[in-house]
């Protein structure tokens, strides 16, 4: 528990970012401000308060954006996953062009990577064609 500049405690877990900062670290930041400024020249109160909304939405700006990398990583994963047991062609991680029936899929730090039943891999933007399989009908 610490006890900030207005005298009040805070039992707030510390995290990163602006977008972190409560009301309370917020009011005590005005109040810092207002108490040691020279009531001569006092500071412009409104261009902090703007300030500090800009911090706090580049901060949330940034926030979204890892959120929506994350779900797009994880959808085209998804996505990859439907392919197994698939017939695809492409170009693979050795730059030479194959095709096959998709055995697994694993994720890497540059996306889903398919890997088919001849062991080649293809990365997912490298893939061109997905076949339908064909339906194989058997007769009673």
């Amino acid at each position: 528990m610490a006890v900030n500049a207005v005298g009040s405690t805070s039992t707030s877990t510390p995290t990163s970012g602006f977008s972190a900062m409560s009301t309370e670290d917020f009011t005590r930041i005005i109040f810092s401000e207002l108490t040691h400024q020279d009531p001569m020249s006092p500071n412009d109160t409104n261009a902090l308060l703007q300030q500090i909304s800009t911090i706090r939405s580049i901060q949330s700006d940034t926030d979204l954006s890892g959120s929506l990398k994350n779900l797009v990583t994880q959808n085209e994963f998804a996505s990859a996953a439907t392919l197994i047991g698939q017939p695809v062609s492409g170009v693979s991680d050795a730059y030479e062009r194959v095709a096959g029936t998709v055995k697994s899929v694993s994720r890497t730090a540059n996306g889903p990577v398919l890997t088919l039943e001849t062991g080649e891999r293809i990365p997912i933007g490298w893939l061109d064609t997905i076949t339908k399989p064909v339906a194989t009908t058997t007769t009673p």
